[in-house]
């Protein structure tokens, strides 16, 4: 049996060694009321660095992503006295994007530019303070599905979480007394007014997926119900449509020319 107190101390002390080793004083994390994020930006604080925690609604302060945002922050800053936290409304400035670009894009790319004016803004503050924006991906997003937005919250400089699966963020929130609201929360990646979770748009849950994709890597020699072999072609599709976000950008060899 994992034990989840150790893990999380193994990988604070990652963070804080990564960072000791590159001169970094400060972490920037982006929290969104989701248990990934609240893991991440408590795994951070945890390492006694001076940790940065941004909420960045888009029209969202009457969510309850939003709420559970800002009970995070608090629960954050009364436990760690390291963690500082600003909510930056960028509203505004995504309406005007929308607006300067005269309807030029679809629903989808509109919405995946709420996580690239987030990435921009956690930037710009990582940058002021000599530090570096910590990523809350976990292993399902990053490496099986590709359910993020490439150079939005895809864009980072390191990534505590990514080779844990969501059922290990979840242990690992209980272990660190996340708060139980957003541990029941449906996950959602905000980037839609409607409010749509993640199994709305993907159309399996993660615990599903996560199954699948262990089972991509690894078959089994059972038989599988009409269910699973759903969910392992939702998993196959949504992993070659979004392999471009997950390989590393091609590169053209000189070897080529010589």
């Amino acid at each position: 049996m994992q034990d989840w107190n150790e893990i999380g101390t193994d990988i604070s002390n990652w963070i804080l060694d990564y960072a000791s080793s590159n001169g970094i004083s400060r972490l920037v994390v982006g929290v969104s009321g989701g248990i990934d994020s609240a893991v991440t930006s408590t795994l951070c604080a945890r390492t006694g660095l001076g940790t940065m925690v941004l909420n960045m609604p888009i029209h969202q302060t009457d969510s309850p992503q939003y709420d559970l945002s800002n009970q995070h922050i608090e629960w954050l800053t009364s436990n760690w006295e390291n963690v500082e936290s600003h909510i930056i409304d960028l509203s505004e400035t995504f309406d005007s994007f929308g607006k300067d670009m005269n309807s030029n894009f679809s629903d989808l790319s509109l919405a995946n530019s709420r996580a690239r004016l987030r990435m921009t803004t956690l930037y710009n503050f990582a940058s002021r303070l000599d530090g570096i924006v910590v990523g809350t991906g976990n292993k399902v997003e990053d490496f099986g599905v590709g359910f993020f937005t490439k150079y939005g919250d895809g864009g980072v400089d390191i990534s505590p979480l990514a080779d844990l699966y969501k059922s290990e963020v979840y242990a690992l929130a209980k272990s660190l007394g996340i708060i139980q609201e957003i541990q029941d929360a449906a996950p959602t990646d905000g980037l839609w007014d409607d409010g749509r979770t993640d199994e709305d748009q993907m159309g399996a849950t993660y615990e599903e997926l996560e199954w699948a994709m262990q089972e991509v890597d690894n078959p089994s020699s059972g038989s599988m119900t009409d269910r699973q072999k759903e969910v392992v072609a939702i998993y196959e599709r949504l992993h070659n449509a979004n392999s471009h976000k997950m390989n590393p950008i091609p590169v053209f060899s000189r070897s080529k020319i010589i």
